[in-house]
């Protein structure tokens, strides 16, 4: 007989700068370690993600798959096509988590209803222009009104991070696409919303996420977040939230208004507008967290430039992921 309820996977490659804090968090969960199966799938990690994994084989019920195809959605089906848990629980290798996370998870599945059921993650870095970026991203202005990332009251959304599946769920709705290189949790998300379930996201639930921590990474973050916009669309048109375009019309407005003004002069007032708003939005933000303002100035614009840009170019059907950007 399978005791087995939770099977956690963690998809993971060259993470050997936060993988054991990750483990370190498994190894703390106050849901019980012979009730779960930990199955790592590792695409052809060239650091010590491996090495340092294996440490924990004798603390857990480590299982270490190997992902040939490096993409984490392929990771993702590895994983859950080799489990065998009532419910299916991803982590994220650049997170730790709280002792009851995996039991609030398990808790919330059984009591909500709900076919998928996340938490809120708390974003850190390391450095002062890393945790000027943690600030960007939990803040609405950064990234919109993500009910996780800016700390949402419990309720039903229409996506969680990461998160625990009940089993019966990708039997009805299918594995994740592994077509998609990102985004893969928006889409299966809204098939999930499609098929009639619900996604539940609880404050109680929560984890550390480390977010990158210099400015380029996360310019390139953008870029590449923004680029897989369009091609989601294209997969499943219901799986993009309003916030995801924002972004791409900042920057059309921007490219297209200049032209637009030598033909109609009068819209000067709309784009002056525009600026005006965006300006006031920037310095407000940056004041409510005044000692990082030097870097959110200029980071924000950056970014949302950054997320508009990476959009039109999936727009013009130039896939930046599948060139290696």
């Amino acid at each position: 007989m399978n005791d087995i309820e939770v099977s956690v996977i963690v998809p993971m490659r060259n993470e050997e700068r936060y993988i054991a804090r990750c483990m370190e968090s498994l190894v703390r969960q106050t849901y019980p370690a012979d009730r779960m199966e930990w199955l790592l799938i590792d695409g052809d990690s060239e650091d010590k993600t491996i090495e340092i994994c294996e440490r924990y084989v004798p603390k857990g019920p480590v299982r270490i798959l190997h992902n040939d195809r490096k993409k984490t959605t392929y990771a993702l089906n590895l994983g859950i096509t080799n489990s065998s848990g009532r419910y299916i629980i991803r982590l994220d290798a650049h997170a730790e988590y709280k002792a009851d996370y995996i039991e609030k998870c398990v808790y919330y599945l059984e009591t909500t209803g709900a076919d998928n059921v996340g938490g809120i993650a708390v974003t850190k870095a390391e450095g002062y222009a890393g945790n000027a970026i943690a600030k960007m991203l939990s803040s609405r202005f950064g990234v919109g009104d993500s009910s996780f990332r800016v700390g949402k009251k419990s309720g039903f959304v229409d996506t969680v991070p990461f998160g625990a599946f009940r089993r019966e769920v990708f039997e009805r709705v299918g594995l994740f696409n592994h077509e998609l290189p990102r985004s893969e949790d928006n889409d299966i998300n809204a098939r999930i919303r499609a098929s009639g379930g619900r996604i539940w996201l609880s404050n109680e639930i929560q984890f550390v996420y480390y977010c990158r921590d210099s400015i380029p990474a996360v310019l390139t973050m953008g870029i590449k977040n923004g680029n897989i916009l369009f091609q989601t669309v294209r997969k499943n048109p219901r799986a993009m939230s309003l916030r995801h375009y924002v972004p791409f019309l900042f920057f059309a407005s921007i490219a297209i208004m200049p032209v637009l003004l030598r033909v109609l002069p009068c819209l000067r007032f709309a784009y002056m507008g525009e600026f005006g708003l965006y300006f006031l939005l920037d310095v407000y933000y940056c004041m409510k967290s005044w000692n990082y303002a030097p870097i959110l100035l200029w980071l924000y614009p950056l970014f949302h430039l950054c997320y508009g840009l990476g959009s039109f170019l999936g727009l013009m059907n130039i896939d930046l992921l599948d060139k290696g950007f």
